[in-house]
């Protein structure tokens, strides 16, 4: 099979679709792989890496896309890019075609395309796999990025996360407790924040409990939201709904009961939003402010340590990969229900979207 490696050419996003390793082992089981030159660079994965790998370095985008039977891209694909792309050819990656452009789903359909969501592969148990470092990743970072625009020099309202001797640390509300919400826990409360997790799911609050003693547990509904808003000064909405668009659950009264420069997150921005005053940022213009509130809505924070975004994706996703480069699109799907849930469009049906 002929993959595809292109360059991504989204503003800020840095990381790459396929490391050197994977690609050796590509190569090794008789597959090619077509690299862009510099796709990998912003990672710390040189061209000359990929060449030791077995790879094939190629200057043009046009001819990664055009030669590729499987195209590995990070994020959802610009128009440009299905546009290069041969009919009846699959693309792979954190695609989120649920929020996409319509324009984008027609040419996908008219071309026959079938597209691999990763954050839609999800196990028996409802794990996501390949989803979950990601949001790992992103939990971690949010304290730091909250604490940045606590500051002054940011807008924020000049606090200091953990507070220290005689001054109280910060209030930090967090909606939803998966896998987003657990690593921002550890994150705030080892920055020393104070931290309250409200969720609809009594056993994920059972354990940031059990883990987590001095973080106050909630069980979500507008009352709790709504009283949880006034006293924070960061609040992260952390809310996710497989292969479904969030719901409203912070309305803007709620986010104008907040204190003036305080900070709000919208993790689910990727998935529609779930807050009523969001809309889509990014690592270039990450905030705005709405009712005296600063928000922050970027969808692709793990792209701001890219090389460890990359390796924790690629790590979680290659079985998947490898099997549908070794079996087919068709054949993978057909034997492991995981790629079957993954399988956003099929040769150009649409079968998970919401």
């Amino acid at each position: 099979m002929n993959i595809g490696i292109p360059k991504e050419r989204r503003t800020f996003e840095f990381r790459v679709g396929m490391t050197p390793a994977f690609v050796q082992m590509l190569v090794e089981l008789g597959h090619t792989c077509y690299v862009e030159h510099e796709a990998g660079i912003e990672a710390g994965f040189s061209d000359q890496e990929y060449v030791q790998a077995g790879a094939r370095v190629v200057y043009s985008p046009h001819e990664v896309f055009g030669r590729a039977d499987l195209v590995l891209k990070v994020i959802r694909p610009l128009l440009e890019e299905l546009e290069w792309m041969r009919p009846d050819t699959t693309i792979a990656g954190l695609l989120h075609l649920n929020t996409t452009r319509s324009n984008k789903l027609d040419l996908i359909q008219k071309k026959e395309i079938t597209a691999v969501s990763y954050e839609l592969i999800a196990l028996e148990d409802g794990s996501v796999p390949v989803r979950s470092p990601l949001s790992q990743i992103g939990g971690m970072l949010a304290a730091q990025i909250a604490g940045r625009l606590l500051q002054n020099n940011a807008g924020g309202k000049g606090i200091l996360l953990g507070g220290i001797p005689g001054v109280a640390p910060a209030e930090i509300v967090i909606i939803g407790a998966g896998q987003f919400g657990a690593a921002a826990v550890r994150a705030f409360t080892g920055m020393g924040a104070h931290v309250t997790v409200l969720d609809t799911s009594l056993e994920a609050l059972r354990r940031i409990y059990n883990r987590y003693p001095s973080v106050t547990t909630l069980v979500a509904h507008p009352y709790s939201i709504g009283r949880a808003c006034v006293y924070a000064v960061v609040v992260l909405a952390a809310v996710h709904v497989p292969g479904q668009l969030t719901p409203t659950i912070v309305t803007r009264e709620m986010v104008r009961s907040m204190k003036p420069r305080s900070v709000l997150m919208d993790i689910s921005i990727d998935d529609g939003g779930c807050v009523e005053t969001s809309r889509l940022t990014t690592l270039e213009h990450p905030t705005f402010i709405e009712e005296g509130v600063i928000h922050y809505c970027v969808p692709n924070i793990p792209s701001l340590v890219a090389r460890t975004s990359t390796y924790a994706f690629i790590n979680a996703a290659y079985p998947y990969i490898f099997e549908i480069v070794n079996k087919g699109i068709d054949r993978a799907m057909a034997e492991n229900p995981a790629i079957e849930k993954g399988i956003a469009v099929h040769h150009g049906k649409i079968r998970h979207l919401p």
